[in-house]
């Protein structure tokens, strides 16, 4: 019986999820931007324009999230000291366990600009380079080792300590002391930051595979999701066009389902799969087809939502004085962790 072959629309999921991805980076630029001016101000003593704080901004501090989150568990309360951390990483999570790792390929900003150098790569030296098998499997678990200390460090911290740490100077302005990481970078965090993006050059997300913990976690969320690429090996042909198109270098053409952590529900290997219901993201119990709109409305739509409720709860923005700020945010590169 001849199978039926059928050209997938490559440049729709394509493009479906570079528009979101694109939406997404040009939405945290506007925040990085709205931030800045904002700090402008108070270590100006508000000779600059004001303008309000973006909560948005909070989605950067995954570590004060976590402790939001163990807080939040524990105490059923609200914090009050970057509460929209907690709404978005709770987004992030939900996204991770309807849709696999979506918001890492949807709509992280630093997997969007990794994907983007790992292309310029294949586009400047005709091909990615993979790591040897020998090093790949260690390297791979770092990003795992890192969210293990990080969420020790939370979970090792009674309530009052979580308390005490987010309202201290230090907690107050966690966001401020991020952004002076990158404005005042020295000049190993620029060699380091360089080594990085030469790295990311030459091999497929070399951040989000070896080092990044908050993928780390939305992986392991991810395990937990009703939502699989499957492969079909009657219709199949063996093309092994979707392992060589995936961006986590996912054997998909030995797999009857992917269910590593790995995936992060990209499609790319569905897009290039040619032939008709050979390959696809499918539910586990209905076997419903989950195509790339239908991802990005449902990732928009959990993100709408979640952030809607935190704003109309009035759980978005924190409730930190101006005045406090104007005393610790010209102060602020003084400040240690407590």
């Amino acid at each position: 019986m001849a199978r039926a072959y059928e050209r997938r629309p490559v440049e729709r999921t394509t493009l479906v999820r570079h528009a979101l991805q694109a939406a997404f980076l040009l939405l945290n630029v506007w925040i990085g931007a709205q931030f800045y001016l904002w700090v402008r101000y108070f270590e100006t003593a508000g000779a600059t324009t004001y303008v309000s704080r973006p909560p948005g901004v909070e989605g950067w501090l995954p570590v004060a999230a976590l402790m939001n989150l163990k807080y939040l568990l524990l105490t059923a309360t609200v914090p009050e000291v970057h509460p929209a951390g907690l709404f978005l990483l709770l987004a992030f999570l939900a996204m991770s366990l309807v849709f696999r790792k979506a918001f890492c390929s949807w709509l992280c900003p630093i997997g969007t600009l990794s994907e983007w150098l790992w292309q310029g790569g294949r586009e400047l030296f005709g091909k990615n380079f993979a790591l040897p098998r020998w090093a790949d499997l260690p390297l791979r678990s770092l990003k795992y080792i890192l969210l293990g200390l990080f969420v020790y460090a939370v979970v090792s911290m009674p309530v009052p300590e979580l308390r005490a740490f987010l309202s201290s100077p230090y907690g107050l302005v966690a966001d401020v002391k991020m952004l002076d990481f990158f404005r005042d970078a020295g000049r190993l965090t620029i060699q380091v930051c360089l080594v990085l993006v030469v790295l990311s050059i030459v091999t497929k997300n070399f951040w989000c595979r070896y080092l990044c913990p908050y993928g780390a976690l939305m992986g392991l969320v991810s395990m937990l999701s009703p939502t699989r690429i499957t492969r079909d090996p009657i219709s199949c042909i063996d093309c092994g066009k979707c392992a060589t198109a995936c961006p986590l270098l996912i054997p998909v053409d030995r797999l009857m389902t992917v269910r590593t952590p790995e995936c992060n529900g990209c499609l790319t290997c569905v897009s290039v799969c040619p032939v008709k219901d050979a390959l696809e993201m499918r539910t586990l119990v209905t076997r419903r087809r989950v195509t790339a709109p239908r991802i990005a409305v449902g990732v928009a739509a959990i993100f709408l939502v979640v952030v809607g409720y935190a704003r109309l709860s009035d759980h978005w923005h924190g409730n930190t004085p101006e005045a406090v700020f104007f005393q610790l945010i010209p102060n602020a590169a003084g400040f240690s962790h407590p």
